[in-house]
């Protein structure tokens, strides 16, 4: 079998030169069968197939076709022909093609051999197509020549343009970067076939971006083309890369893509203050960390390179404020340090610094990276409330001073420039006791109860002053009072003990160990002494050992205790202790005689019954019942006659009550004392007598002070220890008066520099004084005129 290329005339010039082309690369075998064309007999089959089986050389072989893909033409594509030696033109020879395509893409004319493509071949989608071609008897079917495998190869053409599969492409490059920085690289892809011709051979340039940036026609490698590119200046560029293939030449085919380019910042601006001098104001009041005011410098850069770091460099109030940076917003926010006066200082002045806190070494010559501007402080006044000095107190007092002694004096002051008065006071809530009292002009801190270290050993009050222009302003301090102890506790038994002793016991044996306790807290610790009362010094039955430790020993003095003779004793034992002065108190033992084992165990604590030696009959037991019973009748008899003669008189019903005088000493208590005293009883005495309404006094809000007064506090000279001293006293007493009774009291103090203010014992004076206008005032003034004015006579007044 052979091959041919011929075409027809009907075939277009340009597949016949193709086809001519490729014959030449074939490398066709042909051997010539013996025999004529005619069709083989079945011994001559049998014959073949053997020869065939012993792999017997083909009369025809070729390797492959070529065909131009894109074909566009109206009729079949010519591809090749297939042609066997005993094929002799009468078509007795059929052709059958299989294989990849085969009677889809490619057919075959059965008779003649000629292979066409029937289908549009595109070498991007497939770029071979593998065949097989077999000669058969028309008549019988059976093969004339073994089954012969043939490559038929699409040959590519310039159909495709270069494409940039990843784009559109974005990146960045640092701004002032040199001439020739990389930037990115692009590529594109050519599905033509990159082994036949210039196809696939794609050159890039540069269409949009000039003169900013450069593009290699091999690599496609984007590079910076212009020197000191200010991202302040120009941020974004477009850039527009083509691809063409044919390495460039006309007719090529290409392909664009688009390149995003962002100059990223780089530290190349110094920082700035939009102005120099800043105004600020504050509060003199203002607390500590508070915001006074923010300054801003101003950096055309971005991110970390626009990070600013602000301080304080100059200025007189360096050690008053202070200057934070705020990160978010790259602020330098001034605060208070320290706490203002408006009265000692009214204005600072600030020398505040912004510099980068990230710098490149490469644009050191663009800077100095800092800036400095002025603030100009004012501190405003404000009304404040008073202050203490010192700003706390700390007092020790004994426990036993008297009622009314200044123990400290607190003073307290109006910053501002008025300098108002002040009026002190105590919190009550944090002095519920009422213990202290402060005078209101001097703050002269005073005891107004007497104080116990046992009870409360520490006192921690509020002092409070307040402006007499301005209540709304108060100040306040803490006083803290320690209670010193002073020997104001006996000692007693730390528990009451109760002891025994056996009615075998000896001498000298131990029943009882005691000890003690005081309220007291000497400094130098306590020791307690322990001795018998002085009535029982010369107990015969026991004694007491006195150990030095704080603890005592009970002893027996004697053997041979009975239960019969006395089963309890009670010891009094005296305790003393080493204060100053020496406080005793005594306590009592009380020890109870029982019966014993051999060993020491107590069996019986309870004296026994004895049995009388006489018993007493039934007789005699109603007698003494009886006799118990009468002397009951006899003393309820007297107490009923007692009570007979008690009972009052009651005025009778029908005799005029409203006559009759009734008089009760009991001093009313004001409007809002309502139940001091019933009413009724002045309509209705009778009624009064025979209903005792209990009196129910309020509970005086301020108490009054009353009774007696002691002569220690009239030889005082302050007055308050005097009415702090009733006044206590007044809060002790159940049986005061109600609260809005009158209290009078005759003590006016020791004296005063003024003398007496009375006139009325001018007359033994020698006065110049006139009263002749007391002549003047009328008739109710008529004695006092005689008394003191002019009169004719010059004789003696009485």
């Amino acid at each position: 079998m052979w091959t041919s290329g011929r075409m027809s005339n009907a075939k277009n010039l340009f597949g016949l030169g193709v086809s001519l082309y490729f014959w030449g690369l074939m490398d066709l075998t042909t051997t010539v069968l013996s025999g004529s064309a005619r069709p083989l007999t079945e011994g001559q089959e049998d014959n073949l197939s053997d020869k065939l089986h012993q792999r017997m050389k083909r009369s025809w072989v070729w390797n492959q076709f070529f065909v131009l893909e894109e074909y566009t033409g109206t009729d079949p594509l010519y591809v090749g022909k297939l042609h066997s030696d005993m094929d002799r033109g009468d078509g007795s020879i059929k052709y059958i093609l299989s294989g990849e395509g085969a009677g889809i893409v490619f057919t075959i004319d059965d008779t003649t051999g000629d292979i066409h493509a029937i289908q549009r071949l595109d070498r991007e989608e497939r770029s071979q197509y593998t065949l097989r071609a077999q000669a058969l008897d028309r008549r019988t079917g059976r093969p004339m020549e073994p089954e012969s495998e043939f490559i038929i190869k699409i040959q590519d053409i310039n159909d495709n343009e270069p494409k940039f599969l990843d784009g559109p492409y974005v990146a960045s490059v640092p701004e002032m970067s040199p001439v020739g920085t990389s930037v990115i690289q692009v590529t594109a892809t050519d599905a033509d076939d990159p082994t036949y011709g210039n196809s696939a051979r794609v050159v890039y340039s540069i269409l949009q971006g000039q003169p900013y940036f450069s593009v290699d026609s091999r690599t496609g490698l984007i590079r910076t083309a212009l020197m000191n590119m200010d991202r302040e200046a120009k941020e974004y560029y477009e850039v527009i890369i083509q691809a063409k293939d044919m390495g460039g030449q006309l007719g090529g085919l290409a392909g664009t893509t688009t390149v995003n380019i962002t100059l990223s910042d780089v530290n190349d601006n110094p920082p700035r203050f939009p102005q120099k001098h800043y105004q600020m104001s504050v509060l003199e009041s203002a607390p500590i960390s508070s915001t006074v005011g923010r300054v801003v410098a101003k950096d055309l850069d971005e991110g970390i390179n626009a990070e600013m770091k602000y301080s304080l460099v100059d200025g007189d109030g360096l050690d008053v404020f202070d200057i934070n940076t705020d990160p978010n917003y790259q602020v330098g926010i001034i605060t208070v340090r320290k706490p203002l006066s408006f009265e000692s200082k009214k204005s600072y002045t600030l020398k505040v610094e912004g510099a980068n806190s990230h710098l490149e070494m490469r644009f050191l010559n663009l800077g100095p990276f800092r800036d400095t501007t002025t603030v100009h402080i004012s501190v405003e006044d404000v009304d404040e409330p008073p202050v203490f000095e010192p700003s706390i107190y700390f007092v020790e007092v004994p426990e036993d001073v008297e009622i009314g002694t200044t123990i400290q004096i607190i003073s307290a002051k109006d910053p501002d420039v008025t300098n108002n008065s002040v009026r002190y006071s105590i919190d009550r809530s944090s002095d519920p006791g009422r213990f202290f009292y402060v005078d209101i002009t001097s703050g002269a801190l005073m005891t107004a109860r007497p104080l116990d270290r046992e009870d409360i050993s520490w006192h921690n009050i509020t002092v409070l002053a307040m402006e007499l222009n301005n209540p709304s302003q108060v100040g306040s301090v803490s006083v803290t009072v320690k209670v010193l102890d002073v020997n104001d506790n006996a000692p007693e038994f730390a528990r009451f003990y109760e002891a025994f002793v056996c009615e075998n016991a000896k001498a000298g044996q131990l029943i009882q160990t005691v000890s003690a306790t005081d309220r007291d807290d000497p400094q130098e610790g306590q020791h307690f002494y322990y001795s018998l009362a002085p009535e029982a010094a010369n107990n015969p039955n026991f004694t007491l050992r006195d150990n030095q430790d704080n603890t005592a020993w009970i002893l027996t003095r004697r053997s041979g205790f009975r239960q019969h003779e006395q089963n309890t004793f009670y010891l009094p034992i005296l305790i003393s202790d080493n204060g100053r002065p020496v406080l005793s108190s005594t306590g009592t033992l009380t020890v109870h005689v029982c019966s014993c084992d051999e060993e020491g165990m107590v069996m019986s604590c309870n004296a026994e019954a004895y049995v009388l030696p006489v018993s007493l009959s039934r007789g005699a037991l109603i007698a003494i019942l009886a006799c118990i019973f009468v002397l009951l009748v006899l003393v309820l008899l007297i107490l009923s006659m007692r009570r007979q003669r008690k009972q009052p008189y009651i005025i009778d019903e029908e005799e005029n009550i409203h006559e009759n005088i009734v008089r009760y000493d009991d001093e009313g208590g004001g409007e809002e004392d309502t139940e001091a005293f019933d009413i009724a009883a002045m309509w209705n005495p009778r009624e009064a007598q025979l209903v005792v309404k209990n009196r129910q006094d309020m509970l005086p809000e301020i108490e009054s002070l009353s009774r007696y007064v002691p002569q220690a506090c009239i030889m005082d000279n302050n007055v308050h220890n005097y009415v702090l001293a009733k006044l206590y006293e007044a809060d002790m007493d159940l049986w005061a008066p109600p609260f809005d009774s009158l209290q009078t009291y005759m003590f006016e103090g020791n004296g005063s520099v003024a003398e007496s203010l009375s006139s009325l014992q001018s007359v033994t004076t020698d006065s110049d004084q006139s009263y002749d206008y007391l002549t003047d005032w009328g008739p109710r003034f008529k004695k006092l005129a005689e008394m003191y004015g002019a009169t004719d006579s010059s004789g003696a007044l009485w």
